[in-house]
């Protein structure tokens, strides 16, 4: 026994020695986060960034006296931070649905469990996973590929689409293609130096590489149509014994989801000082009428998301599991967390919009009603992203700013078709008689224009002749 248990016991008697060492606990808070993947911002980079987490852990009942050990640790991909978690040191961490199942498999597979806690930020539809080409490549789409080399982060969401687009055109993944496995750190260079002819990626790579100079995406997620989405994870023994942490970082994300959605380009700057990913491409994803939906409720697609990821890992034979989506998926903590904030959960499952856009076109000072004819430009030096009603009014706008002097850092758009969300700069366009209308594929421009007329032109042409 030591002085100090000698000399406390004495005082104070066993049972309040007792009382104290419980309340006196440390609890350790170990989370993983994926910081340049930026649909995890909510889970992880702007949590710790704003120190949201302490804002809400439990400081009565059993938590009374607690002191908090939180620990963050940032990975590129969630297959180490699967390995860490696995390992026992981290208790939650945040990754997509491919990888996600891995981790609930790697879990099973040590005798243990993990669970599916939340979604972060996906697209029912697919988008946010792509494919993208060197800059100069002739390839404008993915049927040109065919026994072409095509890279990939293995074990990844991308990988999932990747294989889904590939069955898609009637291919043999084994045959047809030559699949090799590649970080996206290093698949950027291989694009610059032209050594991969393509390259498949999560968030935000498909769309980073072009924003970058070096790459044209020919390909998204939605074209395969594979809800994607990036969540977050806990170890069961962890929330069995302290759902109420658990819960408090959920509270946590939510805030930080509150915050980004009021001021976009502010925690788009934020992530982009962090993780040296471009502010612009930040806006792209968390921005109004984003490229992917920020959304923490289980929605049908997401929870096939998953169930797929499972079915598709065991057809790769990269893992032998028998885990049940039902059951890995757990929504009782992302629930209690909606409640205590003030938040419908059942009418967040029903409600598949964008972050909306309420918003005033910079030239008439109307409202702006139709989303998939806005147009939106970020003018270097000005804090805010101007707005405008329509596309032919933006492109008009961005050619003004440049004979006057002025540097504009981009330029967003939005697919005639899909809706997506574009970086002007590498979309395609046609220009009718009344309105000009963006595509992300040459294809869909060429279609568009054989259908309905026009002349179908790349950013500068469609800029220098904007009506």
């Amino acid at each position: 026994m030591s002085l100090r248990h000698t000399i406390v016991t004495t005082l104070f008697g066993l049972s309040t020695l007792a009382a104290a060492s419980a309340s006196a606990e440390t609890i350790r808070i170990a989370i993983g986060t994926q910081d340049t993947t930026i649909n995890c911002a909510t889970g992880g980079l702007l949590i710790r960034e704003l120190k949201l987490l302490e804002k809400y852990l439990p400081h009565d009942g059993k938590y009374k006296d607690a002191q908090y050990d939180i620990q963050w640790k940032n990975f590129t991909s969630g297959a180490p931070l699967t390995n860490e978690m696995v390992a026992g040191k981290l208790d939650l961490g945040s990754m997509a649905d491919f990888p996600g199942s891995f981790n609930g498999a790697a879990f099973q597979k040590a005798g243990k469990k993990s669970l599916f806690i939340t979604v972060l930020s996906g697209s029912t539809s697919g988008s946010g996973n792509g494919i993208v080409v060197p800059k100069d490549s002739p390839v404008q789409s993915l049927s040109e590929l065919k026994g072409k080399t095509i890279s990939v982060p293995f074990a990844s969401t991308a990988h999932g689409m990747l294989l889904r687009a590939v069955k898609d055109q009637g291919w043999d993944p084994d045959k047809d293609v030559n699949i090799i496995t590649q970080a996206p750190e290093v698949a950027g260079s291989a694009l610059q130096s032209n050594k991969i002819e393509a390259h498949a990626d999560f968030v935000p790579f498909a769309e980073l590489f072009p924003h970058r100079g070096f790459a044209r995406k020919i390909f998204d997620g939605s074209q395969a149509n594979t809800p994607t989405f990036h969540g977050s994870l806990v170890d069961a023994d962890y929330a069995r014994k302290y759902p109420e942490i658990v819960v408090a970082y959920l509270r946590a994300a939510i805030e930080a989801n509150r915050l980004i959605a009021a001021e976009p380009e502010k925690y788009s700057e934020l992530i982009a000082k962090v993780t040296g990913i471009e502010a612009e491409v930040n806006y792209l994803f968390h921005g109004p009428l984003g490229l992917q939906t920020r959304d923490f409720s289980w929605k049908p697609e997401y929870r096939q998301a998953v169930k797929t990821s499972i079915d598709t890992l065991k057809a790769m034979k990269r893992t032998e599991t028998d885990l049940d989506a039902a059951t890995f998926i757990d929504d009782q903590y992302i629930r209690a967390a909606f409640r205590q904030a003030g938040l419908d959960y059942d009418a967040q499952l029903k409600n598949y919009a964008k972050s909306p856009l309420n918003a005033k076109d910079a030239v008439t000072g109307k409202a702006i009603t139709e989303p998939r004819r806005v147009g939106q430009i970020w003018v270097q030096g000005e804090p805010l992203v101007r707005h405008y009603a329509t596309l032919e009014s933006a492109l008009a706008e961005a050619r003004k700013l440049e004979q006057a002097g002025g540097k504009i850092r981009t330029v967003y758009a939005h697919d005639r078709d899909s809706g997506l969300k574009l970086l002007a700069a590498d979309a395609w366009y046609v220009q009718g008689k009344s309105e000009t209308s963006a595509f992300l594929l040459k294809s869909s421009a060429d279609a568009w224009a054989a259908k309905h007329g026009g002349k179908v032109l790349n950013f500068a042409a469609a800029k220098a002749g904007a009506l």
